[in-house]
Order: structure tokens, then C-alpha cells, then sequence
């Protein structure tokens, strides 16, 4: 995850690219109702960054500030809810509670992986993170996202700063062993 980025311009059309690697995401009974707003020209991720967060931040937010393309992810509880009451599926009552994990939430988290790796994969940075919760309805204003739509996070993509060095808790906590995480037939 990069928390700043070079005053470098990205190629045409990369973020594009990028975000449609969102697309090949599992998607939970196919109800595709992941999406995507990519805010790339300088008046949408000021516009952003004043939604967001208009007093400023700190200094990880400085840095976040200089990446020159935002990809917000957004899903729809209710586009899930609405599906699995289709006929194929017979859950009628739309209720969240049968479900054994909100996938609304997975399938955002993999669509958002992809967009990671994707960045990745062109040669870029990128960096996964939420918009404070008390903001979100600022953000959903300012970019006309309707209602139903539940902010998951957004990716910063860019160029790593040269400069750039790992900070935040990955140098103060230390990785967990794959013997801690990983576990083979039985939990013990």
C-alpha cells in the first residue's frame, strides 16, 4: 500500500484497464452489483478530497493526496437482496440475515483485490482505503451516487514516490506466521 506518489502523469487509458479488471470478480448468484466511480481529472479528486475529508488529515493524507487517479468502489445490498428472490434462487423475504456471509461486502473485496493486482500488474502503486463514516453522505452528494449504494473504500493509483517507504502499522506489528494462518485438515 503507497501513500504517496510521483508528480508523474499516467498513461492514457490505464485506470480504465484497471477498473475493468473489477469486472471478472466472483460475483455471488452473477448479481454483478459492484461499482466503480473513477475520479482521475484534478476538479473530481479535489472535489473528493474536500468531501472526504475538508479538514485536512495527517500526513498519510498528505501523501494520499498526490495520487493522480481515485477508483471509489461501491455495492448494493439491496441489487444482492433483490436477486436471490428471482425464481433460480427462491429467497422471497429478502432477508440479509440467511445469509451465511454478506457478500455484497466479499464480492467488493474481491472486485477491489483485482484493481489492486491489475495496478500492479501495469506497473503502478496503489493503496486501499475507507472514506471516514461520517463522510460518506458528503461524498455520495458530491458525485450524485444514489442511495442504495454502500460505500466500500477507495484505491489511490499511481506512480510510488521515490521517496516512498513502508509506514503505518506494517512497521510496528510484525507479520504473523503462515503457522498462525495457516492450518491444514483440523484446526490444532
Amino acid at each position: 500500500m503507497v501513500r504517496q506518489y510521483a508528480d508523474r502523469q499516467l498513461p492514457i487509458g490505464v485506470i480504465g484497464e484497471i477498473a475493468e479488471m473489477a469486472l471478472h470478480a466472483p460475483s455471488a448468484g452473477f448479481t454483478q452489483a459492484i461499482s466503480l466511480l473513477i475520479c482521475e481529472s484534478e476538479e473530481d479528486r479535489r472535489r473528493f478530497w474536500s468531501a472526504a475529508w475538508p479538514a485536512g488529515g495527517g500526513s498519510w493524507l498528505r501523501g494520499m493526496r498526490t495520487a493522480p487517479a481515485l477508483i471509489q468502489v461501491w455495492t448494493s445490498q439491496q441489487d444482492y437482496l433483490e436477486r436471490y428472490a428471482e425464481a433460480d434462487k427462491g429467497w422471497t423475504d429478502r432477508d440479509p440475515v440467511r445469509w451465511s456471509a454478506p457478500y455484497w461486502w466479499v464480492d467488493a473485496g474481491m472486485a477491489s483485490m483485482l484493481i489492486l493486482l491489475a495496478a500492479v500488474d501495469s506497473g503502478l502503486s496503489a493503496a486501499f482505503f475507507g472514506i471516514p463514516a461520517d463522510r460518506i453522505t458528503a461524498v455520495r452528494a458530491a458525485f450524485v451516487v444514489p442511495e442504495d449504494q454502500l460505500s466500500v473504500g477507495v484505491i489511490s493509483v499511481g506512480y510510488r514516490h521515490p521517496a516512498e517507504s513502508p509506514s503505518g502499522s506494517v512497521t510496528r506489528r510484525p507479520r504473523r506466521s503462515d503457522h498462525e494462518l495457516i492450518r491444514y485438515e483440523r484446526w490444532e
